[in-house]
C-alpha cells in the first residue's frame, strides 16, 4: 500500500475516500467522484457498496465502457441484486449491445416489478430490437 508521502495520493483511507466520493455524487461531480473511488476499490476490492458507488460515478460521468466493467462486477458479486442488473442492462443498451442489455434489463424487471423504470426500459430495449430485425431496415 502506498504510503500518505505518495504525490496526488487523497488523505485518508478508502472509507473516507467512499465518504468523498458519495459527497462528490450528490453535489454533480461524477467524474471527480469516479476518480476517487477507483482508488477505493482498488484498495478494497471486495467492497460491494464501493463497487455499487463506483458504478454510479462510471456512469454519471459519461464513462460507460466503464460502468459496463463496473456493473458486470456487481452483478457477480450480488447476482440477485436488482440495481446491478438494471445498471448492467442500462449500460450495455447505451453501446448498442441491446441483445445483452434485455436480458439484464428483464432480470431486474422479474426481480423487481414494481419499478417502472425498469418495465420501461425493458421496453425500449426490446422495441429497439424489434425495429433493427423489421423488414424495413436493413
Amino acid at each position: 500500500m502506498p504510503g500518505p508521502e505518495e504525490p496526488g495520493r487523497p488523505s485518508g483511507g478508502p472509507y473516507e475516500w467512499l465518504q468523498r466520493g458519495l459527497a462528490l455524487l450528490a453535489a454533480g461531480e461524477a467524474a471527480a467522484a469516479a476518480t476517487l473511488l477507483t482508488r477505493a476499490h482498488a484498495q478494497e476490492p471486495g467492497s460491494t457498496v464501493v463497487l455499487e458507488a463506483l458504478t454510479r460515478a462510471r456512469y454519471d460521468s459519461g464513462d460507460i465502457p466503464g460502468a459496463v466493467e463496473a456493473f458486470r462486477d456487481l452483478a457477480a458479486a450480488r447476482p440477485a441484486d436488482d440495481y446491478a442488473h438494471f445498471g448492467l442492462g442500462l449500460s450495455l443498451s447505451r453501446l448498442g449491445r441491446f441483445g445483452l442489455a434485455v436480458e439484464h434489463l428483464a432480470m431486474a424487471h422479474a426481480m423487481r416489478p414494481d419499478r417502472p423504470e425498469y418495465a420501461d426500459r425493458l421496453r425500449q430495449v426490446r422495441a429497439t430490437i424489434r425495429a433493427r430485425q423489421s423488414p424495413e431496415n436493413p
